[in-house]
C-alpha cells in the first residue's frame, strides 16, 4: 500500500494501533523520531502504573529534542491544538487577507481532520445587543443584513479531509452559509460548528441542500436567527446525532419540526432553553414519544 493511502486510511481510522504500528516502520526507515513516539505512547497505554513513569519521561525527552521540526508543514501562523503521536490533527487559523492560502496549507498537512478558523469577534454582550436590533427589523419585515466577512475567498477550498469544521463568531450571515454551501467541499465532515455567525434560515436551508454535508453528526447551531422554517431544513441531515439550538426562537411549531425530522429518535444529545420553544413546546418535547427517554426525561423536568 502506498504511505498516502496509508495515511489517508488513518485519517479515517485514527484508532487504529495496528495501523499506527505499521506506519511507525515507515517513519523509522527515514529517521522520523514520531516513528519512536508511537511505539513509546501504545507502550505506555500497556504499562503497569508503577512502570509509567520511566516510560512517560522517554516520551518527555524525545519530544522535547524533536518537537520543533515536526510543524515545519505548517504555516507560522497556525495554532496546533491537538496532536496524535506528535502530528497535528487539530488546527487554528486567524481570519486575514491571506487566509485561503494559510487554509490551504493547513489542509496538506498529513493527519490535520479538524480546522477552527477564528476572527477577532465582539463580546458576547455585544452579540446580545445586536440580537435586539435582529428582533426589532424581523417584526419590521426587513431581512437579516448579510455577513461582514468576505467567504468568496473560500470558493472551492478542498476539505475532503475534514472531519470537524469550527467557523464559530465568523459573522458568515446567510450569504456567506450559502456560498459555503455550494462551494465547500467536504464530503468527510462530521461536525460543523457555527455558533453566532448570523446564517438565518436561508443560510441554513443552503447548507441542507449541499451534498457534501450529508454525513454531519453534529451541529452547533447556537444563535443564528434560526426559526420553526429552518428547523424544517434540518429534516436533510439525516444522520444528526447532536444538535444545538440554544437561543433561536424556533417556538412551539420549531419543536414539533424538530420531533418530525428523521433524526429525532436518533438524537444522543439536544441543546434547547424552554425559552426558544416556549411553555407548549417544551410539552410537545417532554411527551413526545419518538423522542429518546434520556431527553424526553430531560424536558419534563424543565
Amino acid at each position: 500500500m502506498q504511505e498516502t493511502a496509508v495515511e489517508d486510511a488513518l485519517r479515517a481510522h485514527p484508532d487504529d494501533l495496528a495501523a499506527w504500528r505499521a506506519y511507525s516502520d515507515r517513519l523509522l526507515e527515514r529517521g522520523d523520531a514520531r516513528g519512536t513516539l508511537i511505539r513509546l505512547e501504545q507502550r505506555l497505554a500497556r504499562t503497569r502504573p508503577a512502570d509509567r513513569p520511566a516510560v512517560e519521561r522517554e516520551i518527555a525527552d524525545l519530544v522535547a529534542e524533536h518537537e520543533d521540526g515536526w510543524d515545519d508543514g505548517l504555516p507560522a501562523t497556525a495554532l496546533v491544538l491537538s496532536r496524535r503521536y506528535g502530528f497535528a490533527t487539530e488546527v487554528a487559523v486567524q481570519w486575514s487577507d491571506d487566509v485561503r492560502e494559510v487554509v490551504e496549507q493547513v489542509l496538506r498537512d498529513r493527519f490535520v481532520t479538524t480546522l477552527r478558523i477564528t476572527s477577532d469577534a465582539p463580546a458576547e454582550e455585544e452579540w446580545d445587543d445586536d440580537e435586539v436590533d435582529w428582533v426589532v427589523a424581523e417584526e419590521k419585515g426587513h431581512e437579516p443584513r448579510p455577513g461582514r466577512l468576505d467567504v468568496k475567498v473560500l470558493d472551492g477550498l478542498d476539505a475532503g479531509r475534514l472531519a470537524v469544521l469550527d467557523l464559530s463568531y465568523l459573522d458568515l450571515g446567510p450569504d456567506g452559509a450559502e456560498l459555503l454551501a455550494t462551494s465547500l467541499r467536504a464530503d468527510r465532515l462530521r461536525e460543523l460548528e457555527l455558533r453566532y455567525c448570523r446564517i438565518g434560515d436561508a443560510g441554513l436551508a443552503a447548507l441542507a441542500a449541499s451534498p457534501h454535508l450529508g454525513g454531519l453528526r453534529r451541529l452547533c447551531l447556537q444563535r443564528n436567527r434560526v426559526t420553526a422554517e429552518g428547523v424544517r431544513s434540518l429534516h436533510r441531515f439525516a444522520q444528526l446525532t447532536e444538535l444545538d439550538l440554544r437561543y433561536n426562537r424556533i417556538g412551539p411549531a420549531g419543536a414539533e419540526a424538530l420531533l418530525a425530522a428523521p433524526f429525532a429518535g436518533s438524537l444522543e444529545r439536544l441543546w434547547l432553553y424552554d425559552s426558544d420553544v416556549g411553555q407548549d413546546g417544551v410539552r410537545k418535547l417532554a411527551h413526545a414519544e419518538n423522542l429518546p427517554s434520556g431527553l424526553r426525561g430531560l424536558w419534563r423536568c424543565v
